[in-house]
């Protein structure tokens, strides 16, 4: 039974995100694409599913980080501030990396369907 309200939490929670998050809207959306893509190119999926999976865990630690700092730190405190930008480098990079990824998996395949490689 805790196991499943364990579950119950953290549906709440990806449902809460969701719902206040558009950045996080996006990167679910850009992912979606992306895996699309790679099935209809006949890329692997896996790595994709990674690289997306890396962002929203990402996105999701940060609004979550953000949340308790606002909460600790009503008013503007220069640490407050830097907590939350480390948070945000962080799926900057995430993201960056899933650029990265989607750039070598998805693009040698959608190159050769668009016909510029053969």
């Amino acid at each position: 039974m805790r196991l499943l309200a364990a579950f119950g939490h953290a549906a709440r929670g990806i449902g809460r995100a969701l719902a206040g998050e558009p950045n996080l809207r996006i990167e679910a959306a850009i992912g979606a694409v992306a895996l699309g893509l790679a099935w209809w190119l006949g890329a692997p999926l896996v790595p994709v599913v990674l690289a997306a999976g890396l962002v929203l865990v990402a996105e999701l630690s940060n609004s979550a980080l953000e949340a308790v700092v606002d909460l600790a730190s009503p008013e503007r405190h220069e640490l407050a501030a830097a907590a939350k930008d480390m948070a945000a480098g962080a799926v900057l990079i995430a993201s960056i990396t899933a650029l990265l990824v989607g750039l070598a998996v998805l693009g040698p395949p959608l190159l050769v369907r668009l016909g510029f490689l053969r």
